[in-house]
């Protein structure tokens, strides 16, 4: 089917989720926000044992100051909403908002609550897999509970790492500084915890890397490509393929998005041709071309 002008500005204009996609979203963010609470305050910083990040610099002035961890995580994300707006769109930012706000609230809440172990191990081990299971779920959803690595996409662009790299050195940084304010040995159980956090965040989004390639084919081509580089602002490429079976000419749409874009990739697709073919793959590398473009809606 040749798409028409009405069909191509129907797909690139931003289709609002439905009631049922807002509320499945709004209830897995949430979860996934009070999980990320319980890991943190049941778990980890009582056992004076950090996560990376930006909740890591939260733990370490919160633990400074006397302040509340919740007020820190809030605050020092604040310039992450208006960059991930910018960077990845209005509904991840809005959706990052919520969680944070929850993230905040919970370990306000439970800070007094009495911890489930003191034994620093545990707490590690368990900490870690409960926060890990909170974060990934917040992603699979949509949105993100930690600026660092929508900054690391920003410093990316400036500087000649990739964003893995950049996220490895600022936490690094952040267990540095713990050992010198909690002991080396909570550095150390710290450097355990975020390991195994990152390891179920893993499981819980099915793939970690920072970026991914999509494959597509679909009759409506053209009417997809068009949406994603103007909702996601991803160049894609039409490439030529050959049904085996049916012998028929196939067109392939192939592009490179982060890992935090490809939720909104599947609903664009899902919205516009439910019946088209998608492959999602890890990268270990990009160079070169318009990846690192941004996304203008």
């Amino acid at each position: 089917m040749e798409p028409t002008p009405q069909n191509v500005m129907a797909a690139i204009n931003h289709k609002k989720l439905t009631a049922v996609q807002i509320a499945k979203r709004t209830f897995f963010i949430i979860f996934g926000s009070i999980l990320m609470g319980v890991g943190l305050e049941e778990f980890l910083v009582p056992n004076q044992i950090l996560d990376g990040g930006i909740v890591g610099i939260s733990i370490i002035l919160s633990h400074l100051t006397d302040w509340k961890l919740g007020l820190f995580i809030f605050i020092l994300n604040i310039p992450f909403f208006y960059i991930g707006y910018k960077q990845i769109g209005k509904t991840f930012a809005l959706s990052t908002l919520l969680g944070i706000t929850i993230l905040s609230i919970t370990t306000s809440l439970l800070h007094e609550v009495p911890v489930f172990t003191e034994d620093p191990l545990l707490a590690t081990v368990f900490g870690g897999i409960v926060l890990g299971a909170g974060v990934g779920t917040v992603i699979r959803f949509g949105g993100s509970l930690d600026g660092t690595e929508i900054m690391a996409i920003l410093l990316n662009k400036k500087l000649p790492f990739s964003v893995g790299e950049v996220v490895m050195f600022f936490n690094i940084f952040i267990f540095g500084i713990a050992g010198f304010v909690f002991g080396w040995d909570r550095a150390m159980y710290s450097l355990i915890a975020y390991f195994i956090a990152y390891k179920v965040i893993d499981i819980m989004i099915i793939g970690f890397d920072e970026s991914k390639s999509a494959w597509i084919i679909s009759d409506n081509h053209k009417v997809l490509g068009e949406a994603i580089l103007a909702r996601l602002g991803r160049g894609v490429t039409y490439l030529t393929g050959e049904g085996a079976y049916t012998g028929d000419d196939k067109k392939v749409i192939f592009c490179v998005i982060t890992r935090l874009e490809e939720a909104k990739l599947k609903s664009i697709v899902e919205e516009i041709d439910s019946s088209a073919f998608l492959a999602v793959a890890n990268i270990s590398e990009v160079r070169g071309g318009r990846f690192k473009k941004k996304a203008i809606h």
